[in-house]
């Protein structure tokens, strides 16, 4: 079965940084697509980044420049890097993969993110 385990987020002041990771097991995360969703507190869930099997990373606008998705296929790891961070930002992030053997969809817990000074 496939798991995963987010895991970095915490308070942070608007214009910091935060690291988000994603751990991944029964499956790998270099051969299929990896993404970050976050649903702010009576918002509906909001894509925010993915990175494609081969290595393509797209990004919803509001925030392209600011974040950085990256894998590390070694650790089974998927990373978001969010700088800049702003209050819009605060939210409970999750990770999701996407099986392209299976076409099935994996959703982690959720890690909070508040961006709050």
């Amino acid at each position: 079965q496939v798991q995963l385990v987010e895991s970095g987020g915490g308070l942070v002041q608007p214009g910091g940084s935060l690291r988000l990771s994603c751990a991944a097991s029964g499956s790998s995360v270099g051969i299929n697509a990896v993404g970050w969703y976050r649903q702010a507190p009576g918002k509906q869930r909001e894509w925010v980044a993915q990175i494609s099997s081969v290595g393509t990373r797209n990004y919803v606008d509001s925030v392209k420049g600011r974040f950085a998705i990256s894998r590390d296929n070694a650790k089974n790891t998927v990373d978001l890097q969010m700088n800049s961070l702003k209050p819009e930002d605060t939210a409970v992030y999750y990770c999701n993969l996407r099986a392209l053997s299976s076409s099935r969809v994996y959703w982690g817990q959720g890690t909070q993110v508040t961006v709050s000074s």
